[in-house]
């Protein structure tokens, strides 16, 4: 549940009592430097005459950013095509794509998302989008571009509550976190991806950013497809108690989990699935331990799975 309001700093509180952390950013009235019509590209290279194929875009714009200065040159020249193909990255493109002529359309797309990141406007306000954790969320300015840091803000926070719950302190009472400053709603939503039970409140002196949080909530995912039980388990425990029922010997389980869950779901298969084998936890690109692997042992047992 996330409430909407505005207010005027940046603070991230916990209740009963326990102050997860506080970070201070005094937001000025104004309107931020970059707005959409704000846009200088008289210096942009201009249009090509014939055809272009991405991959030539993109060197294109790269040997130009540099040129004039634009830092990370190479990155905004990658996310911003990635993203007109609807991508994350250039590498998870198949490389055809990016050999083939763009369309005039996407061209004259290319050459106007770049021309704003020429004028030094961030690239999470070109692409209108960002990355946190595991949301995508909206960008635009004047709201506040989340800090890498911050994800380490949310992880604090988890953890702490990972730990109150297990203890049983405070394990049945509402747990509402309170964001001052919400920004982009990146916390709040963050900390609801992982706690679907949370209750949530943003507040921010702006209504470009209540606004803008707003519009993250709306796309926000279903509760019930994130809600995994009291420890957020409940999917995969069904999953790992059907597996030998499924699987031939030496079968694998392959899961994406929370960065929380791989030794829990160890001790949880090694106590009540003797038939299924905890192989290794994998880490992502972030280091983060996100994915499980297990086997089913070698086993005579016969089973009749019943899927009616």
């Amino acid at each position: 549940m996330l409430w909407l309001q505005d207010c005027w700093t940046k603070v991230v509180l916990q209740n009963m009592g326990l102050a997860v952390a506080a970070q201070f950013q005094i937001v000025s009235g104004q309107k931020g430097l970059w707005s959409s019509h704000a846009v200088h590209s008289g210096s942009a290279p201009a249009l090509p005459a014939g055809g272009i194929t991405a991959l030539e875009a993109v060197n294109l714009w790269k040997r130009h950013f540099a040129e004039r200065g634009v830092t990370e040159p190479d990155h905004s020249s990658h996310y911003i095509i990635a993203h007109l193909f609807g991508a994350k990255t250039l590498e998870s493109l198949d490389q055809r794509r990016l050999t083939e002529f763009l369309s005039p359309e996407k061209t004259e797309q290319m050459w106007k998302l770049c021309s704003r990141r020429l004028s030094r406007m961030p690239v999470q306000y070109v692409i209108e989008e960002w990355d946190f954790r595991d949301l995508t969320l909206k960008m635009r300015p004047p709201v506040f571009i989340p800090r890498p840091e911050t994800e380490e803000l949310v992880e604090l926070m988890l953890t702490d509550l990972e730990m109150k719950l297990g203890t049983g302190v405070g394990a049945d009472a509402q747990q509402t976190c309170l964001e001052v400053g919400c920004g982009s709603g990146a916390i709040s939503l963050s900390l609801l991806t992982s706690l679907p039970q949370l209750k949530a409140i943003a507040l921010d002196q702006s209504q470009d950013a209540v606004d803008l949080t707003g519009e993250n909530a709306l796309r926000f995912e279903d509760h019930a497809a994130l809600d995994g039980g009291k420890d957020g388990l409940k999917v995969i425990k069904q999953i790992l108690t059907l597996a030998p029922q499924i699987l031939s010997n030496h079968g694998r389980v392959y899961l994406e989990v929370d960065p929380r869950h791989p030794l829990l779901i160890q001790h949880w298969v090694e106590e009540n699935v003797q038939e299924m084998h905890y192989v290794e936890t994998r880490h992502d690109i972030n280091g983060r331990p996100r994915f499980c692997i297990l086997r089913k042992e070698k086993s005579n047992k016969e089973h009749k799975l019943d899927l009616d």
